[in-house]
């Protein structure tokens, strides 16, 4: 008896907790919504899990940034301006504006999902200030795509094969790190590349490997090499003036559900990996209602050896010639210091 009204109390505290909060209606702009990250996370968050936790009190409408007829690396300019309130982008797109963006996922740098979270929670702090006082954004968390991996329409037993093959990169630090092997780098939109690997404008192409199986790229590629390359993390951020302008009690409500869902998709990175390479692949384990039938290749020990000396004398020192000496510094607090590396400037 005890128990339940022990439970009922509790109920009848969150209930009450969720009435005090005033309404508000949020704009949010999201990720890629042809993606798992925005369709199983991102948009249930902001349309169910928000409205049902605050008892309808608050409400938010949101849009994948391409349903907006947007690219993605305009989205950090548009929230600094307060044309975006809330907004969800992934940190390659700036890294041309400021290599800072590039610190957490260089190529090479988290072989997993821990290491992964590791260093990207190790540098939240250093983005926080950054983009606080440069961008006038307040960062609410960051999240993962599943790793990202090679896939290939052309035959691939491991890294090595990349020398001579145009592959599709997606940030300076994948360009560099298929540059290394002797492959050549080459830029085009996500939405692109099935039609250029079809075509044999590009042998290769990486994304994450769920990512790739959601657009269908076991269709056109025969191999995939389940060796994370880099995850892609995307940030979740408001303008600060239009947070300011939030309720306090809204302010806490968000922020502290922000981090759960945060968590969740970090949770979800290895799995989603997996399931990446089982689906694509055709294996049993995969449980999606499509099964493509590419050959998985499963790194050897030398191709991670690989993967961690290209990172310690190509894709490092390349990027910490272009980063400042605070930036270095703080990637050699933090990151550094998790991983026992260290950056020169």
């Amino acid at each position: 008896m005890k128990t339940f009204i022990l439970a009922a109390g509790l109920l009848a505290a969150t209930a009450a907790t969720a009435q005090d909060l005033p309404k508000a209606n949020l704009k949010v702009v999201g990720g890629l919504s042809n993606l798992t990250a925005y369709q199983d996370y991102e948009q249930p968050f902001w349309t169910k899990t928000i409205p049902e936790k605050s008892k309808g009190q608050v409400t938010a409408d949101i849009k994948g940034f391409n349903e907006m007829g947007l690219k993605g690396p305009e989205l950090l300019r548009l929230m600094s301006q307060g044309v975006v309130e809330f907004g969800t982008a992934t940190l390659s797109y700036f890294a041309s504006d400021n290599p800072i963006n590039e610190a957490i996922d260089l190529a090479g740098l988290a072989p997993d999902a821990k290491t992964a979270r590791t260093i990207t929670e190790a540098f939240e702090p250093v983005y926080a200030k950054f983009y606080g006082e440069g961008s006038k954004v307040r960062l609410l968390g960051i999240s993962p795509y599943p790793a990202q991996v090679l896939f290939c329409n052309a035959e691939m037993k491991g890294l090595a094969d990349l020398k001579g093959k145009k592959v599709r990169t997606s940030s300076r630090t994948q360009a560099e790190f298929v540059e290394a092997f002797g492959g050549s780098s080459v830029t085009m939109a996500f939405g692109e590349v099935v039609p250029a690997l079809q075509n044999k404008v590009v042998d290769c192409a990486i994304t994450g490997s769920l990512s790739g199986y959601s657009a269908k790229w076991y269709e056109v590629s025969t191999h995939l090499l389940a060796l994370p390359i880099n995850w892609n993390q995307q940030i979740h951020a408001v303008n600060e003036a239009a947070w300011n302008k939030i309720d306090p009690k809204v302010r806490e409500f968000l922020a502290s559900n922000i981090k759960t869902l945060v968590g969740q998709i970090w949770d979800a990175a290895a799995q989603q990996t997996q399931q990446g390479y089982d689906c694509n692949t055709g294996a049993a384990a995969c449980t999606l209602p499509v099964k493509g039938k590419m050959q998985l290749v499963v790194p050897a020990d030398a191709d991670k050896a690989l993967l961690k000396t290209v990172l310690q004398e190509k894709v490092l020192p390349k990027w910490a010639a272009r980063c400042s000496a605070d930036c270095v510094a703080g990637f050699n607090a933090t990151i550094g210091k998790e991983l026992g590396l260290a950056a020169k400037k």
